[in-house]
């Protein structure tokens, strides 16, 4: 039965940092995924360009039941030492908005420097195709069985598979299953960074506008985001509604300003001084797409010349085109989402070793634990930060 120091499942962005730091330190490491190819979510991030991190991480910019938990592998392996890895290997690169980097090529690049990464250590073995089906804890660490009917035994067990999001790329609840098996507690998983959906009746009136998107600013339960939304022919999508989507609960509104950063109660007493024959539906299509404001003011029952327009019934529209209220009848689910929120509880680990408290030797990191990034990079440094972070102890 062959046997190593570390076996990792999990071929991923978080296992494949966790592999290069443990075969650095001369530990002869296994790692197991059973895709055909390593790194999959990372080939097909950031429409194949891959958003490798952000220059704005901080803790803040993560979901957990304890907030506290990513701080201490954030600030040990930050997004400046995974930019300085990246131009080590000089693969070019550049910021979109908000701080979010991408390759200026190919994703693959990310994926074949950790790669490289690992085979320059001289201790890294990567078996591909190869699920595991059973874990059995022995007193000296582990032994693993694989669906190809091998066996392995291990000191130390890292479990890097995440979580069930994008279920078309083999994503499953492997993790969460082998945390229950060892009496570890979950945190109900949940699809995070996913479009919503809304109901027939709301899909009908909105048909005119699928397709378009429009900047807003996206709020629920005290967070907010001022990003671009899209609508669809299921309901609404596009980067402030994932992100909103980590924070909306079952039955919730979301709060939408459709026109963000303007004073719009000045602006259309301009307007109405200066073009009072204009009709109002194209006064508030300067403010944003035309098919748009010609929604909302059908929406709403406006018709008639800016002139006909009271103070009072501006303000009106102000308060409706600021607090627009949406309720959503659920997202798409894991099948679209980006990462997963909730996962294996953050005080079953230590957040310095990853180990969990309970069970010697037996490590879990990445998404499959209770720690989600906002869009934008954010999940992918996690994984580099925790993965780096277990990668000095197994």
């Amino acid at each position: 039965m062959p046997a190593v120091d570390v076996i990792i499942a999990g071929a991923g962005a978080a296992g494949l940092m966790c592999a290069i730091e443990a075969g650095k330190r001369g530990r002869k490491t296994l790692l197991i995924d059973h895709a055909k190819a390593v790194g999959e979510k990372i080939r097909i991030s950031g429409g194949g360009r891959c958003n490798f991190t952000n220059i704005n991480t901080s803790p803040k910019n993560f979901l957990s039941q304890n907030p506290y938990f990513c701080v201490s592998a954030l600030k040990r392996y930050t997004q400046h030492d995974f930019i300085g890895l990246v131009e080590a290997h000089k693969i070019k690169y550049h910021e979109k908005t908000l701080g979010q980097l991408f390759c200026d090529e190919s994703s693959k690049l990310i994926i074949n420097m950790l790669v490289n990464e690992c085979e320059k250590t001289g201790n890294v073995d990567i078996k591909l195709n190869g699920s595991i089906t059973n874990i059995t804890k022995k007193d000296f660490g582990f032994e693993v069985q694989t669906a190809n009917h091998i066996s392995y035994t291990c000191n130390s067990l890292v479990i890097a598979t995440g979580g069930p999001s994008i279920p078309k790329m083999g994503a499953s609840s492997f993790g969460y299953d082998v945390a229950r098996q060892f009496g570890l507690s979950v945190i109900t998983p949940k699809p995070a960074l996913v479009p919503f959906t809304l109901n027939e009746s709301q899909l009908e009136k909105l048909k005119s506008i699928s397709g378009v998107a429009l900047n807003v600013v996206a709020s629920c339960n005290e967070a907010k985001f001022e990003e671009a939304m899209l609508f669809t022919h299921r309901g609404l999508s596009g980067p402030a509604i994932l992100q909103i989507s980590s924070y909306w609960r079952d039955g919730d509104n979301i709060i939408l300003d459709l026109v963000p950063n303007i004073d719009l109660v000045n602006e259309l007493k301009n307007k109405r001084a200066l073009f009072p024959k204009q009709e109002i539906h194209n006064v508030i299509g300067h403010f944003m797409p035309r098919s748009v404001s010609e929604f909302i003011c059908k929406e709403l029952g406006y018709k008639g010349k800016i002139a006909d327009f009271s103070n009072s019934m501006i303000d009106e529209i102000n308060e409706k085109l600021k607090n627009w209220i949406v309720k959503p009848n659920g997202t798409e689910g894991f099948r679209t989402a980006e990462v997963t929120l909730g996962g294996v509880d953050t005080n079953e680990l230590s957040s310095k070793t990853f180990e969990t408290k309970k069970v010697k030797d037996l490590y879990f990191i990445g998404e499959v634990i209770d720690v989600t990034g906002w869009l934008g990079g954010y999940n992918f440094q996690w994984a580099w930060s925790s993965g780096n972070a277990a990668g000095q102890f197994v």
